[in-house]
C-alpha cells in the first residue's frame, strides 16, 4: 500500500501533467484534438481516484 506522500505526489505529478496537456489541445490543429481530449480524460480519472483514495473515510462501515 502506497503512503500518504506518495499518493499526493502522484497525484500533483498527474495535475501538472493535466495543465500541460491542455496548453496542448489549446495549440493543437483539429485533428488532434480528439486524442488529446480523450487522454485528459482518462487523467482526470485518475485524479479522481487519487483524491478518493486521499480522502477515504475512516472508521468503521458498519458502525
Amino acid at each position: 500500500m502506497r503512503t500518504a506522500d506518495q499518493v499526493k505526489r502522484k497525484y500533483h505529478e498527474l495535475a501538472a501533467r493535466k495543465e500541460a496537456l491542455k496548453l496542448l489541445y489549446e495549440e493543437a490543429g483539429e485533428e488532434a484534438r480528439p486524442e488529446l481530449q480523450a487522454q485528459a480524460e482518462r487523467l482526470e480519472e485518475q485524479l479522481l481516484l487519487l483524491e478518493w483514495v486521499l480522502n477515504a473515510p475512516t472508521g468503521s462501515y458498519h458502525g
